[in-house]
């Protein structure tokens, strides 16, 4: 079934609720009929499971924030919907597990989740521990502020010492901004969720939030006018999927599967239905790496 719009565009404040609410899953995440796979691969335990553990965020609007039915909406949730298709698992059995920034790499260690779809850049870094598919989409970096203050006007704006600009622990943004601030201890506060730093901007304890635009524009859809974007992107953030390091069969079969969307709608369906609400110009999707 196709999924319905939950709201009209001039009512965005309630997408933030998350497009779960509407209950209905769309046709992209339709399962498979019995898809076959090589005996002792990743995709054959997962299909014959008929269960995948997906690491993701719940407080990002648009990529991943908890619905009202309990469980994460957004663009990131509905690629690991078509993946968990593609292996033949309904959507009802994707078990989701809240992972913040700084437990991405660990997760997928530890094998507490199959995979992470969580707004996770890929960089050489986090390749000494896992490996990525993808990536599915690039965002960038960006600034938020208060909607009333003009005195920040991109990221050369912290070089002078007297802003304090807020981001999470163990991400990208975090580690991106510091080349502009003159004092680390002094003018970045780190928390575990983007959303304790929206929290510490409306309090007026940090002048700004950094992270990667499309999270930022979801936290603007649900603010009433508060916040808002200033200068540009400085950066580029591929986002991958997650996976064990050493399983290349797994990272191959999403790979296939990324490829497959980009052409035949369902990656354009996913984007409609979440990040779309706000940004409906739908980006076309980059090709993936396969290194």
């Amino acid at each position: 079934m196709r999924l319905k719009n939950c709201v009209p565009l001039a009512a965005i404040a309630v997408l933030a609720m998350g497009v779960a609410a509407c209950g209905e899953d769309s046709e992209s995440s339709e399962p498979r009929d019995k898809p076959s796979f090589a005996a002792g691969t990743t995709m054959e335990r997962l299909s014959n499971a008929q269960k995948i553990v997906v690491g993701t965020k719940f407080d990002q609007p648009l990529f991943g924030l908890k619905g009202l039915d309990g469980k994460p909406a957004g663009f990131d949730v509905e690629i690991a919907k078509i993946i968990a298709a593609e292996l033949g698992i309904p959507a009802d059995k994707i078990e989701y597990k809240e992972t913040p920034s700084q437990v991405r790499e660990q997760v997928v260690e530890q094998g507490t989740v199959d995979i992470v779809v969580a707004t996770y850049t890929i960089n050489d870094k986090r390749k000494e521990r896992i490996a990525f598919a993808g990536p599915y989409y690039v965002a960038g970096q960006q600034i938020m502020v208060r909607a009333d203050d003009s005195s920040i006007t991109g990221p050369d704006s912290f070089k002078a010492g007297d802003k304090k600009v807020c981001s999470v622990s163990g991400s990208t943004p975090a580690a991106n901004i510091k080349s502009y601030l003159q004092d680390e201890a002094a003018q970045l506060v780190l928390f575990d969720t983007y959303q304790k730093c929206v929290d510490a901007l409306k309090a007026e304890t940090v002048d700004a939030v950094t992270t990667d635009n499309v999270i930022l524009s979801g936290f603007i859809s649900k603010s009433d006018g508060a916040y808002k974007l200033i200068g540009t992107k400085f950066t580029e953030e591929p986002y991958g999927i997650g996976v064990k390091k050493d399983d290349a069969e797994f990272r191959a079969f999403i790979n296939d599967v990324l490829e497959s969307i980009a052409t035949d709608g369902r990656y354009e369906e996913a984007w409609k239905t979440t990040v779309g609400k706000v940004d409906p110009e739908v980006p076309s999707a980059p090709a993936v790496d396969r290194y």
